[in-house]
């Protein structure tokens, strides 16, 4: 009897998740360990790949340009730690400034020097953050709109992320955008346990890729 050939690999288009290494004498980091936990999942018709990115300025950068040009992905979330803050945080503005309040983990600590020499002052997501708010507060998991990614690592990930989008044409299609978690319960107080973190990146994937047009209300209205 011939063997039956072997049924081919589904290909699915990638979306590409990306969490931080510990930082600041930290022992954990919420968000690569979120982000990890969803690697090789499928959502809305995607595979997840999930990576960690080192906290260090410039080199962050140079490991999501080998991510991006690895995968080709669809979409693009990058996700960071942000202490003190009690919600997911929809991070709506990368600005091109680094100005680090204590240095990264190559022990750099840029003040007042931009991510792209020469680039725009800042840049909008391409994230559908107030869909995305709705489907989190509906599912009862804390989730804001944030005004600003702060000026250490995440935001320089996410200026670089939003200028290598604009500005090439291989990824003139792929969304991409930042999230902020909270602290672990064994890291401080405000905090939000890992299983709702996971649960709360994976809803708003799945939005992400399922809305193309964000809803028009202020985030206040949204309950």
């Amino acid at each position: 009897m011939v063997a039956a050939p072997p049924r081919p690999v589904e290909k699915l288009p990638s979306v590409l998740l990306t969490g931080f290494e510990p930082f600041g004498g930290e022992a954990v980091n919420p968000s690569g360990l979120a982000v990890m936990a969803l690697h090789g999942r499928r959502i809305a018709g995607h595979r997840v790949v999930a990576a960690l990115l080192p906290t260090v300025f410039g080199a962050a950068l140079s490991r999501l340009d080998t991510l991006l040009r690895q995968h080709r992905p669809a979409l693009v979330i990058c996700v960071g730690q942000a202490g003190g803050r009690a919600a997911l945080s929809l991070e709506r503005v990368a600005i091109n400034l680094d100005d680090a309040r204590i240095a990264d983990n190559a022990a750099q600590q840029p003040i007042d020097t931009p991510v792209v020499p020469g680039g725009p002052a800042a840049y909008f997501t391409t994230l559908p953050v107030k869909a995305m708010l709705f489907a989190l507060e509906r599912a009862h998991i804390a989730a804001e709109v944030s005004q600003t990614a702060g000026t250490f690592v995440c935001n320089h990930v996410f200026y670089g992320l939003m200028h290598a989008l604009a500005t090439r044409r291989a990824y003139r299609r792929t969304r991409g955008g930042f999230i902020h978690v909270p602290w672990l319960p064994e890291q401080g107080a405000p905090s939000m346990a890992l299983d709702d973190l996971v649960r709360g990146l994976r809803l708003a994937v799945r939005v992400a890729l399922t809305t193309r047009e964000d809803v028009k209300v202020s985030a206040g209205q949204i309950s």
